[in-house]
């Protein structure tokens, strides 16, 4: 019994000896409560509604009014008005807007006549939930409008207007929606495994003394180490992204150019994410630490990304870790390449975040590594 009880005593100094993993082990179930709680299922707002009105007439101005209450009242969609159909497109492919209201020309005249008048809305269908919120939110602009109508002429409307419904992109199951923060996901486990636990693990071992009696740099250690883990998530990557596309069912996965937009948004997020992992343990010594981590980033980062429902849906607070969150540049890229097979201009913002972060987190680890036993 004595000899017992002393590994126990033994083991409960030892856990006593590390209080972050401690409050990691108790935060991190309410971490996981909240971020999931809200992470699911919330009111889609703001979307971001391009307005093309190709008839300028006192009833499409009157559509337009009928947005602009949506704006100001329930804040579910933002319209923004475009005078080129083109440029609307063009940015809806790009990811700028959600969707396009085109108010065609003759609808006036022919809601006058009641000659069967009909805009239509473009959705950008690679993301379920935001086309038919925004569908259905458009359906009821104009369920309202034909309910001015009738009570403006005192009688029933025989001819209202209606809505047509048009998806850029042929079907889009949600497994394809779910592949872009699949490859990120598999990128950040190769960085924790590969990167963040064997670099503790080797630190607690002694193997690091070898590399600091050595004339190397501080920024070649943190380089060597840093793009040996990159290595590492980028074949795992890209073995995500090539076989998840064919079980998707992505439309021509290995088309060249496509291909090398992949290989390039893989190599760059692999850098974001390994630079991060090396800045967050580059002063920990506890081999236990980064296993606690894992699960808390996991859940803090991969879900406010948007990679399995839109960010139109979470809460202010949510939304804001989503703007410094890496993971949210990685998915949006990986959507616009495997989802939309756009160029490299649809994209450029996501790639110049991640370089910018990538730098400045290692920029961070190598003045925070210290150079000593």
């Amino acid at each position: 019994m004595q000899r017992m009880l002393a590994i126990i005593e033994r083991e409960l100094r030892r856990f006593k000896r590390s209080p972050t993993l401690i409050v990691i082990s108790l935060v991190f179930p309410l971490v996981q409560l909240v971020i999931l709680g809200y992470a699911f299922g919330g009111t889609v707002r703001h979307l971001k509604l391009g307005v093309v009105d190709q008839d300028r007439g006192l009833q499409a101005v009157q559509l337009r009014e009928l947005a602009g209450a949506l704006a100001s009242g329930p804040h579910v969609l933002e319209p923004i008005q475009y005078a080129d159909a083109g440029q609307a497109l063009a940015d809806l492919r790009n990811g700028r807007i959600n969707g396009v209201l085109t108010i065609p020309p003759g609808f006036s005249r022919r809601t006058l006549t009641q000659n069967d008048p009909r805009v239509a809305i473009i959705a950008d269908n690679t993301d379920n939930f935001v086309s038919n919120a925004m569908a259905a939110a458009v359906g009821g602009m104009i369920g309202a409008f034909n309910g001015e109508r009738s009570a403006r002429t005192g009688q029933r409307v025989s001819a209202q207007a209606t809505l047509d419904v048009v998806e850029v992109y042929a079907f889009v199951p949600y497994i394809q929606y779910l592949l872009p923060g699949s490859i990120v996901i598999s990128i950040f486990m190769m960085v924790m495994v590969g990167g963040g636990i064997i670099f503790i693990d080797d630190k607690a071992r002694g193997l690091h003394e070898g590399y600091l009696v050595t004339p190397i740099t501080k920024l070649e250690l943190i380089l060597g180490f840093n793009l040996s883990g990159a290595i590492k998530a980028v074949m795992a990557g890209l073995a995500i992204a090539t076989v998840g596309a064919v079980i998707a069912g992505v439309p021509n996965p290995f088309e060249p150019l496509r291909l090398l937009r992949v290989i390039v948004v893989v190599v760059i997020t692999a850098l974001a994410l390994v630079s991060m992992m090396f800045l967050l343990m580059v002063r920990v010594t506890d081999p236990l630490l980064p296993r606690a981590v894992f699960g808390v980033l996991n859940t803090l980062l991969f879900f406010p990304s948007g990679a399995v429902y839109p960010q139109q849906g979470f809460p202010s607070w949510m939304r804001a870790i989503a703007v410094v969150d890496p993971f949210t540049y990685a998915v949006h890229a990986f959507k616009c390449v495997l989802l939309k097979n756009t160029g490299f201009g649809a994209i450029a913002f996501d790639l110049g975040y991640l370089a910018v972060f990538a730098t400045v987190a290692m920029l961070l680890a190598t003045a925070l590594f210290k150079r000593s036993l």
